[in-house]
């Protein structure tokens, strides 16, 4: 994104936030916080999300504004006050950034051991803009892409976002990464990641993308792209400058012979409603590429059954592959928008028994913890114990793939780290060969 871009950006954020000072549904004091909360926590948004999916004859309680809006309780009280304060008193810019810092830290800003166990080296040397959890899969984070149209509030990479690059993952080296993937054959799938890759030109995009369908790279057979483009800025894929030469890219891929799939977030049924988020599905399809779709479940934004029903079936309807329902990570504003792993199955599978076989491609409720992706297959009486049914997608080991495993069942519980084994076990089977639980942000 150019310098002028981001500066319109900017302007429009400061914009909108003096729109949301003037609203008459919003107290002062909850004005204030959030502002408070938009010193901690990235805040940006643009025009389509504002004038096309938020219903703002219903604020705060509006699911869209919730999911791109600051909100009072993504912050711990204290540390909501703190800064609201700061605020009130016009502190110096640099007093506020160190607090927000400080608030930041304690927020578990790299969940699941992304920085401490993800990261692969090259000739000894640490290639931090990318992770290689799972043998088969690389995710790349393209420098450029390190940004997105619009902020989720929920969003477990917020640390890209804050302006702390000691926090970020980023990879400036294009031809490390290519290098990387020469010298792993075991490589066959690339996920390009962010932030947003598809917030960049489609040329910078070309230079990442492009080297991977080179013979060298014939072990390379499944591109995927990680984006929210879809949700919050379609007009990617149908009117801006580049969107032809993007989608000429994509019909590259796809003839080269690799698999192209864009996993695409949809949190909420409204961001599918629009024309020109239909059109654009219908372009990108239209180039042989894959839309699977995926997304947390969020407190506040899509926490029933119809929600979920609804946006699987509508996916359905426009050709497109209903894929993960995620649980919210154990990272930033979790407290406010996490939901118990019970009630997340009772969502999941309420929602799932309303929908046709088409939609049952889904999987859920699953966690991305540091021993690999967990899902709860349900809850159930086993020896006269309650017990969560649980088994690994993924696991750093690849033999825990489809192994399933109990947990004592815990109706407050949110999170892997937060459940015990069942039947008086000592250990669930995978931690001896996992980093040791941290009690106080969970897994790291």
């Amino acid at each position: 994104m150019g310098a002028d871009q981001a500066g319109r950006y900017e302007a429009f954020t400061l914009k909108t936030m003096d729109r949301i000072r003037q609203l008459e549904g919003l107290s002062e004091r909850r004005r204030l916080a959030m502002r408070a909360v938009a010193q901690v926590l990235p805040f940006r948004t643009n025009r389509y999300v504002t004038d096309e999916l938020i219903d703002w004859d219903n604020i705060p309680d509006d699911p869209i504004f919730q999911l791109t809006f600051p909100q009072p309780g993504m912050l711990d009280p204290d540390d909501l006050a703190r800064m609201m304060l700061l605020l009130r008193q016009s502190a110096p810019m640099m007093e506020l950034r160190r607090a927000a810092n400080e608030i930041r830290l304690k927020l578990n800003p790299h969940p699941a051991g992304q920085m401490e166990h993800n990261v692969p080296r090259l000739d000894g040397v640490p290639l931090p803009g990318l992770q290689h959890k799972y043998r088969d899969t690389v995710l790349f984070f393209p420098s450029r892409g390190q940004t997105c149209h619009a902020y989720c509030t929920y969003c477990f990479r917020w640390a890209q976002f804050v302006g702390m690059d000691e926090l970020k993952f980023a990879q400036r080296e294009t031809e490390s990464f290519h290098r990387y993937l020469r010298r792993h054959d075991e490589v066959s799938d690339v996920l390009f990641t962010g932030g947003d890759p598809l917030i960049m030109r489609a040329w910078h995009l070309r230079a990442y993308i492009e080297p991977l369908l080179a013979p060298r790279m014939e072990h390379i057979r499944h591109i995927r792209i990680g984006t929210k483009a879809l949700a919050f800025w379609p007009r990617k894929f149908v009117t801006d400058k580049d969107a032809d030469t993007l989608l000429r890219l994509f019909e590259q891929v796809v003839a080269s012979g690799r698999h192209l799939a864009l996993m695409a977030h949809f949190t909420h049924p409204r961001e599918m409603e629009t024309p020109m988020v239909e059109r654009a599905i219908e372009r990108i399809r239209s180039t042989g590429a894959m839309i699977r779709t995926q997304a947390p479940l969020v407190r506040h934004v899509n926490d029933s059954p119809a929600a979920w029903a609804s946006m699987w079936r509508r996916q359905v309807r426009l050709g497109c592959v209903p894929y993960y329902m995620f649980v919210e990570r154990d990272t930033g504003p979790k407290g406010y928008f996490a939901v118990p792993l019970a009630e997340a199955h009772d969502i999941f599978r309420r929602a799932f028994s309303t929908v046709s076989g088409l939609a049952r491609t889904v999987r859920g409720p699953s966690m991305s913890a540091t021993p690999g992706k967990v899902v709860v297959h349900g809850i159930q009486q086993v020896r006269g114990e309650k017990v969560f049914i649980l088994s690994f997608l993924r696991g750093r080991k690849q033999e825990w793939a489809g192994r399933p495993f109990f947990a004592r069942y815990d109706e407050s519980a949110t999170w892997l780290d937060e459940l015990k084994p069942a039947f008086d076990e000592d250990h669930f089977f995978f931690e001896q060969d996992t980093p040791p639980r941290r009690r106080q942000v969970g897994w790291e």
